[in-house]
């Protein structure tokens, strides 16, 4: 039976949003596969981690007859790659195997059943349901994204926290070390949530949105958040467990401020981080009147030095930092300058933040020197 008839690309599409968060290691075979649910012209195309599930569609479908079946997923995705662009592709069921075929090339591949693949199930009802543009949710996860956890045993830090509450969205993420928080304005939201969206969830909706003014919708319910955009469906499991309040990690009564040129900064730090260490990864930060010294050292008693001229006119301060925290924050924004705020102590945190966007807050607690 022909299921579908179309371009290469348009094939490669669908197949490609969906095969991202399929694992090269799964516990289960059919985990390997999509999920190819053909009902008259519309082709569904899912796949699972069963943490994270990703449906699109697409309207190439052959016929009226329905038809579902589950094929591995990087070898379809491979097979599409390195074919020509030229001419269509067809994908057909026979003796239990999909064929794949396109001007005078012919795979076969082998199938499992449909009613083996473990589809999530969604709830009746959703508690919450917004709808922002695409560009603003994919600006909201890359100003804190860098701050997650990762394969932590304080499992919810894995993960971003999201507050939906009256008028606002905001995201929060931490490791411990540092913290990250943005905010955007928000309609339709009546009453506050708290939700721990994992990190795969985060990164696969970095990868999946684009800058565009198209909206998506977020629903989220006990355990389960789903974002809707165009063609795709994400819906994932949501991280149990009880986030850091991180209002009291931020700091409020900092009274010492400078900016700094983000470009120049970034530049200093890149090339200081050349002689850290592999292990502690620190640098050093001396302020003094008007100046900003960094310096690093390593095992070979190698050394780096950058100065910039900073408009500083408060206690001169001695203090250590993981340069890789610095790094990812700065690697992230885009804008022109970088306000630091400080306490007149080595031991205190530092608080970073932007001069044209009010919400964003990162924190990053010193290291010793």
């Amino acid at each position: 039976m022909q299921l579908v008839q179309t371009t290469r690309d348009a094939l490669l599409k669908p197949l490609s949003t969906v095969a991202g968060i399929v694992e090269r290691r799964h516990t289960l075979p059919i985990l390997a596969n999509i999920l190819l649910r053909k009902q008259g012209p519309t082709v569904s195309f899912i796949a699972t981690d069963l943490e994270v599930q990703i449906t699109t569609h697409a309207d190439f479908g052959v016929g009226k007859d329905n038809e579902a079946l589950t094929v591995a997923a990087r070898k379809l995705v491979d097979i599409l790659r390195a074919l020509p662009d030229t001419g269509d592709v067809r994908l057909a069921t026979a003796g239990g195997k999909l064929a794949v075929q396109s001007a005078k090339s012919r795979f076969s591949l082998q199938t499992l059943a449909a009613t083996e693949f473990p589809t999530m199930s969604q709830p009746e009802r959703w508690d919450v349901t917004l709808t922002l543009p695409r560009k603003t949710l994919k600006h909201l996860f890359n100003m804190v994204h860098f701050a997650m956890a990762q394969q932590d045993i304080r499992y919810y830090l894995n993960g971003m926290l999201l507050v939906f509450e009256p008028g606002h969205l905001r995201a929060v993420a931490t490791d411990g070390h540092r913290l990250a928080h943005s905010a955007t304005p928000a309609d339709g939201i009546e009453t506050r949530h708290e939700v721990i969206v994992p990190r795969k969830t985060v990164l696969e909706m970095q990868r999946l949105l684009d800058d565009s003014d198209e909206p998506v919708t977020i629903d989220v319910a006990a355990g389960q958040i789903r974002f809707t955009f165009g063609q795709v469906e994400l819906i994932s499991k949501l991280v149990e467990g009880k986030f850091p309040d991180f209002n009291r990690v931020i700091p409020t009564t900092y009274t010492r401020h400078f900016d700094v040129s983000r470009d120049v900064l970034l530049g200093c730090l890149q090339r200081a981080a050349i002689l850290t260490t592999d292990k502690f990864r620190s640098v050093r930060m001396q302020l003094g009147e008007n100046l900003m010294k960094i310096s690093s050292t390593n095992a070979e008693q190698e050394e780096a030095q950058e100065e910039i001229d900073i408009d500083y006119g408060f206690e001169a301060l001695d203090v250590g930092f993981n340069v890789s925290y610095l790094l990812d924050f700065l690697s992230n924004i885009k804008t022109e300058n970088v306000r630091w705020s400080i306490m007149p102590d080595a031991n205190a945190s530092a608080l970073l933040t932007l001069p044209d966007d009010e919400s964003f807050r990162y924190v990053v607690m010193p290291m010793r020197i």
